[in-house]
C-alpha cells in the first residue's frame, strides 16, 4: 500500500498526490506537440506567411487614375490572372529560363561527376591523408556564395588576374571569361567550385555505411579496384546520387548570387540575366511587387514540378530495378 507524500516542514499546502494515470497518459501525449511548437511557429511566421502572401499579392495590382497623384489615385485592385499571363509571355523571363537551362546543363554534370570523382578516390585504400583532402575539397563550401563570386570576378578580370599576367609573359592568347560564351564557363566554375564538396560529402557518406564484407567477397572473386568502384561502389550510393541531383536542380534553378555580384564587373550580365534577378528587379527596381510575385509563384512551382518530376522517375527506376 503506497501513502501520498506530504510536503516538508512548514511548508502550507496540501500533500502531494501522485497523478493519475489518464493525466499520465495526457500529458505524454502532448509532450511532442510542445516540443513541436517553437519550429512550427517559426515555420508558420517565416516560410508559409510570406509564401501565403504572395500568392496573394501575385493576383492584384495597382491601378492609376488620372496622373496617379494624390490621395486615392493609386488603388490595389484583383487582377486575376492577369499578372500570370503577362509573366508567362515576358521575352525576358523566358529568355533567362534558357540561359539558366544552359547554366544547368554544365553545372550538374561536372559538379556531381566531380564529387562522385573524389568520394570514390577518399573510399580507396590507398588515399593519403584523407582527412586534410576531405577538408580541402569541403572548404570552399563553407566560402559565402557571395564572397566566391567575389574572389573568382577578380580572378577573370584582365587587368588584376595573375593568371592573365602568366599568359602575356607566356605569349598565349587571353580569353575574355566575362564576356559571351565564356561567361556560362565563368559562372559554372563558381558554382561547381563551391558546390563540389558538399555533394561529395554526401557520397563519401554513402561510401562509408557499405559493409566491409561486400568488398571482401568482391576481392575474393577476383573484381579489381576500378570493378568494385563501377560494379559496386556507384550502384549502392545511387540513392545518395539522386539526392545530390535533387538539391543541384534546386540551386540551379534558384540561382541568384554569382550572377548580381559579376554584374558590375561585365556589361555582358544584364539585370535579368536569370529568373530570380527578373523578380528582384522588376520587385525593387521597377517597384511592381505584384508582378514580381507572380514570377515567383511560377519559379516555385516549376521548381516543385521538376523536382517531383524527377523523384518519381528516379523512385521508379529503383521500384524496377528492386523488382529485377
Amino acid at each position: 500500500m503506497t501513502t501520498a507524500r506530504r510536503r516538508p516542514y512548514g511548508v502550507k499546502g496540501a500533500p502531494y498526490a501522485h497523478p493519475s494515470p489518464t493525466t499520465t497518459l495526457r500529458r505524454a501525449r502532448s509532450a511532442p506537440y510542445f516540443f513541436l511548437l517553437p519550429a512550427t511557429v517559426l515555420f508558420l511566421l517565416f516560410f508559409a506567411l510570406p509564401i501565403g502572401y504572395a500568392v496573394y499579392l501575385s493576383f492584384r495590382k495597382v491601378r492609376v487614375s488620372g496622373l496617379g497623384l494624390g490621395s486615392g489615385a493609386r488603388k490595389e485592385v484583383w487582377a486575376g490572372l492577369q499578372n500570370y499571363t503577362d509573366a508567362l509571355g515576358d521575352s525576358e523571363l523566358v529568355d533567362g529560363a534558357l540561359r539558366v537551362l544552359g547554366y544547368g546543363c554544365i553545372v550538374v554534370p561536372v559538379m556531381l561527376g566531380l564529387a562522385l570523382l573524389f568520394a570514390l578516390m577518399l573510399d580507396s585504400e590507398r588515399v593519403r591523408l584523407a582527412p586534410f583532402t576531405r577538408l580541402a575539397i569541403f572548404l570552399p563550401y563553407a566560402i559565402p556564395g557571395v564572397v566566391a563570386a567575389l574572389l573568382w570576378g577578380f580572378l577573370y578580370l584582365p587587368d588584376v588576374s595573375p593568371f592573365y599576367f602568366v599568359l602575356d609573359r607566356l605569349g598565349l592568347p587571353q580569353p575574355d571569361l566575362l564576356d559571351g560564351g565564356p561567361l556560362y564557363l565563368a559562372l559554372s566554375n563558381i558554382a561547381v567550385w563551391g558546390g563540389t564538396g558538399f555533394n561529395m560529402i554526401v557520397i563519401y557518406t554513402s561510401l562509408q555505411s557499405i559493409p566491409a564484407e561486400v568488398y571482401e567477397a568482391a576481392k575474393l572473386d577476383g573484381a579489381t579496384p576500378t570493378q568494385i568502384a563501377l560494379r559496386i561502389k556507384i550502384p549502392m550510393v545511387a540513392p545518395s546520387l539522386v539526392l545530390t541531383f535533387f538539391f543541384s536542380i534546386i540551386a540551379t534553378l534558384q540561382v541568384f548570387n554569382e550572377p548580381t555580384t559579376l554584374r558590375p564587373l561585365t556589361n555582358s550580365v544584364s539585370s535579368t540575366w536569370s529568373p530570380l534577378m527578373k523578380v528582384y528587379q522588376d520587385a525593387f527596381g521597377n517597384g511592381d511587387i505584384h508582378a514580381a510575385a507572380a514570377q515567383a509563384v511560377i519559379i516555385a512551382l516549376a521548381t516543385l514540378v521538376l523536382s517531383f518530376a524527377f523523384l518519381r522517375a528516379a523512385n521508379r527506376r529503383q521500384k524496377q530495378e528492386a523488382a529485377r
